[in-house]
């Protein structure tokens, strides 16, 4: 089995500074980091190390960044499918992280969000019944809904990551088998919290939820009950791409043992988490595909 994300990329240039500022504020900062991201990519580049065949389809724009995330791709396992399109520049993230490991992220969208259906449908192809569609909150309205009819006739699993939040979510949410979302894109969706927001995206058609809690892990919320798993011990210096690091492990540890998404996988996931949040940026302080299979063996 194969996946396929169809998804953003961006350069991820990240900033230390010692708090967010207020509003009319200048403050100093130092550049941690420049490398790859996206959620797309970021999702892409951690199944991949898991050691599944990931094609990635993502959007670039006209100008040196689209050289420079090719260069960089060049690193991965992946299959790169990079789309040029009408932005005249690709897609990038600001991300400010204080002292305590949190962030702020600013991404830019154009490239994303100018990628149209027929190129993404273009990229599904060759897809095969059983193979994993991953997408993220990236995408318009209308190629996102084009992509997931797609899957379904095509016999696809499809697993969406709804951020960054967008108010058509619920349109799709009945074409989702997985969806993978933290605790305030839940309530945000939903109204509820944990468990509840679970059962609530079941009851809209979802076959299997994930809601994260940060520090406090996960729950796991299918028709057969919901199952809370502890978050890993970690020590934080960098959230940035933590989400994504889970996601992907956690889709990639179902997919290579042929199960649903269970209690063992979002324990790899969570793992591989406690792993990044310890490392600055983010393509760079992912889990290399040795650690993975470290992680994935156990």
């Amino acid at each position: 089995m194969r996946a396929f994300v169809i998804g953003n990329i961006a350069l991820d240039e990240t900033y230390s500074i010692s708090a967010l500022p207020e509003a009319g504020a200048s403050i100093f900062g130092e550049q941690a980091s420049r490398s790859l991201g996206g959620k797309g990519c970021n999702q892409a580049i951690v199944l991949s190390r898991c050691g599944v065949e990931t094609t990635l389809v993502a959007a670039v724009g006209m100008d040196d960044r689209a050289i420079a995330i090719g260069r960089a791709l060049t690193r991965e396992r992946l299959t790169p499918n990079l789309i040029p399109v009408d932005s005249p520049t690709s897609d990038i993230s600001i991300i400010l992280t204080t002292p305590d490991g949190e962030n702020s992220i600013i991404t830019t969208r154009a490239a994303a969000a100018a990628l149209d259906e027929n190129a993404a449908l273009d990229a599904l192809g060759d897809a095969a019944s059983g193979d994993l569609l991953v997408l993220q909150g990236n995408l318009s309205e209308e190629t996102t809904l084009a992509i997931l009819n797609a899957a379904r006739s095509k016999g696809l699993n499809t697993a969406f990551n709804p951020s960054p939040l967008q108010p058509w979510f619920a349109s799709v949410l009945p074409l989702i088998d997985i969806a993978v979302l933290n605790r305030i894109e839940a309530e945000a969706l939903t109204g509820e919290n944990g468990a509840e927001a679970g059962a609530f995206l079941l009851r809209a058609g979802v076959g299997l939820v994930i809601v994260t809690l940060g520090g406090q892990g996960c729950v796991l919320v299918s028709n057969d009950g919901a199952t809370e798993v502890p978050a890993a011990p970690a020590a934080i210096v960098d959230t940035t791409g933590a989400g994504d690091c889970f996601t992907g492990v956690a889709l990639a540890s179902a997919m290579l043992r042929g199960v649903a998404v269970d209690v063992r996988a979002l324990e790899d996931a969570s793992r591989a988490a406690a792993i990044t949040v310890g490392r600055r940026g983010t393509q760079d302080a992912f889990p290399s595909h040795e650690e993975l299979m470290a992680i994935l063996r156990t």
